[in-house]
């Protein structure tokens, strides 16, 4: 295993080219707001739209630290624009693309989930701007555990309310006693791993490769660093 492997993070390719085309798209909306009849403004506004919304992608794709994940002989460490987090390779249980059932076929998602051995270090290791961002954007994940059944049979919606939230208090296995935002992640990462069984879940778009791919390369660095710890011991 080399001593560092960085991943590029997919979804910030084509920056440079998405604020281009956003801004050559608002140049040309502003001349056309100019030169055509009042009865062909609504072109002219839409294209103004639409090239700012390409900005606005643009620029979130911007924000974003050009390396999803840098993995070392210690530890594999996430970076966001919210915060980071690291995970030791002996914390790991297990690395997999997570699977749902819809009906009697098994679908799989775009994305890598993590099973841990203990909750404690990955929580302490977190930003609370980091752990807001995981609980908003895991939502999608709930209504995958939740099953099609189900789903189907919740036209309403209103039998998600509470399984969209979660509690401030959470114990863990050791007894260590956690509240406020770290306690709703650590429930909200109890009832993903119940429903899909896995604690964390990164999207494809962080990463540079297939999702398979780099669930190998995991899987190898994890088996070398411990190797590595087996003999030196």
């Amino acid at each position: 295993m080399q001593d560092l492997i960085e991943i590029r993070r997919a979804a910030k390719r084509n920056v440079l080219t998405t604020a281009i085309i956003g801004g050559l798209g608002l140049l040309l909306s502003s001349q056309l707001l100019i030169w055509l009849p009042k009865s062909a403004y609504l072109i002219g506004i839409l294209l103004t739209s639409l090239s700012l919304v390409t900005l606005l992608v643009a620029y979130f794709k911007y924000r974003e630290p050009l390396h999803s994940f840098v993995l070392s002989r210690k530890t594999l460490y996430y970076q966001h624009k919210n915060g980071t987090w690291q995970l030791e390779w002996n914390n790991i249980q297990r690395m997999a693309v997570p699977r749902i059932s819809q009906g009697l076929e098994q679908k799989e998602l775009a994305m890598i989930g993590i099973k841990l051995k203990s909750y404690q270090p990955f929580l302490g290791a977190i930003s609370p701007r980091l752990m807001t961002n995981i609980l908003m954007e895991q939502r999608p994940l709930l209504l995958y555990g939740l099953g099609l059944d189900q789903q189907l049979n919740c036209k309403s919606g209103a039998c998600y309310g509470n399984g969209l939230l979660e509690d401030d208090h959470f114990k863990d296995s050791d007894g260590k006693i956690y509240t406020g935002i770290q306690a709703m992640l650590a429930n909200r990462m109890q009832k993903l791993r119940q429903q899909l069984g896995f604690d964390i879940f990164i999207a494809a778009t962080e990463l540079d490769r297939d999702e398979h791919d780099f669930v190998q390369l995991l899987q190898q660095c994890q088996q070398q660093v411990l190797l590595d710890g087996s003999l030196e011991s």
